[in-house]
């Protein structure tokens, strides 16, 4: 190998891992929880968008990124599940509902590089529902947090429900950060 092919295989090496180290200072200095919030405008009942939110054995029909969901045991008299999709196994547990205007999951972090809650409250409106999705976050990795907050942003994944949502009811909704 000639000198000049060190050198540059050298300072690309110097570079990644300059951008590593960045990374995790930044995300380091982020705090481990956050909240964030969005919502959506539905023409369909509020008895019909919890019925649905709460049916997590269909999010795969209308939810694209879960390919499919397993069972778990009940926690203390609360369903539980695993949601598989193309980042991996996502277990939760539903630890409130009352319908139909709330229901809250929970992620069963433990060994998971994140946790946190969904509360999704539902409120009638004249013309059929508004669906506010709040995200009470926790990202243990410093890594994550960078990755969380500037390369996927907090609010995608509620986002992405919401959108889903509105598909499964033949709506186009636009989703609006809250906080």
């Amino acid at each position: 190998m000639n000198r000049t092919l060190k050198r540059i295989i050298i300072g690309m090496l110097v570079v990644i891992a300059g951008l590593v180290g960045v990374v995790y200072g930044v995300g380091i200095s982020l705090p481990e929880e956050h909240v964030a919030a969005v919502r959506a405008e539905f023409s369909a009942s509020p008895e019909e968008i919890f019925a649905t939110v709460a049916d997590y054995r269909a999010y795969p029909e209308w939810r694209p990124s879960v390919e499919g969901i397993e069972e778990l045991p009940a926690r203390d008299g609360k369903p539980a599940w695993v949601e598989l999709g193309a980042t991996g196994p996502l277990p939760m547990e539903l630890t409130e509902s009352e319908p139909p205007t709330r229901l809250v999951t929970t992620i069963l972090s433990e060994g998971m590089p994140f946790g946190g809650r969904w509360i999704v409250e539902i409120e009638p409106t004249a013309a059929g529902a508004t669906v506010t999705i709040t995200e009470e976050g926790e990202v243990y990795s410093p890594v994550f947090r960078f990755v969380s907050r500037y390369l996927m942003g907090h609010h995608a994944t509620a986002s992405l429900f919401l959108s889903d949502l509105g598909a499964r009811f033949d709506e186009t909704v636009t989703v609006d950060v809250v906080r």
